[in-house]
């Protein structure tokens, strides 16, 4: 190519266009990443700010004092209401436990929903080792590398709620598992049967 304007002008516009697209490769990449948890300096600071509170506390009381403080996440910022059911239906038994739960966003953000659906049911039940179950489920979907957790955990958060709102009770955590698993071979990961959500 001649070394004058015009060539100088093709030589730039055609590196303008190889960065675009490294850009926009390397964006679809960063897509498929992990949700990256809260930064544990942060979280220390978060577990701070809830000593005041009594322990055991329920989701509501959580939200009713620190509600509007701001975790981050990645890029991405959350508010402690956004992540903890504003229910009496959860108790929290120490600021350790609340700290567990926000560090994952998009499983906590999940979970809130599950309980906050589940609070509306008169005389429902929705027990620790129930409860364990769908937070393992929900981590176990988030783990998964070949799949986009917020969106994966997201889906099978709306199904429980729709079962919820449905037959008015909440699913089991094998219908939950099962419908995970059904969820990730739709999207090409093959789930094994020693594995969580293999059913």
């Amino acid at each position: 190519m001649a070394d004058d304007k015009d060539g100088r002008e093709k030589q730039a516009a055609d590196e303008d266009r190889r960065q675009r697209e490294r850009d926009m490769e390397e964006a679809q990449d960063r897509a498929d990443e992990p949700e990256p948890p809260i930064d544990p300096d942060e979280a220390d600071e978060f577990e701070s700010a809830l000593e005041p509170l009594t322990f055991p506390a329920t989701g509501r009381e959580i939200v009713a004092a620190i509600g509007s403080r701001e975790l981050e996440s990645g890029a991405r910022v959350y508010n402690v209401a956004d992540l903890l059911p504003d229910a009496d239906m959860e108790a929290f038994d120490t600021p350790a436990t609340v700290r567990e739960r926000v560090r994952r966003p998009a499983v906590a953000a999940a979970m809130k929903r599950v309980v906050e659906a589940a609070a509306t049911l008169p005389n429902e039940e929705f027990g620790r080792s129930q409860h364990e179950a769908f937070e393992r489920t929900f981590r176990a979907l988030s783990d998964i590398d070949e799949l986009d957790d917020e969106e994966g955990v997201r889906a099978i958060a709306d199904w429980v709620v729709d079962q919820i709102a449905e037959t008015e009770s909440v699913p089991g955590s094998r219908d939950l598992r099962r419908q995970a698993a059904k969820y990730c071979r739709k999207h090409g990961y093959e789930v094994r049967d020693d594995e969580w959500l293999g059913v």
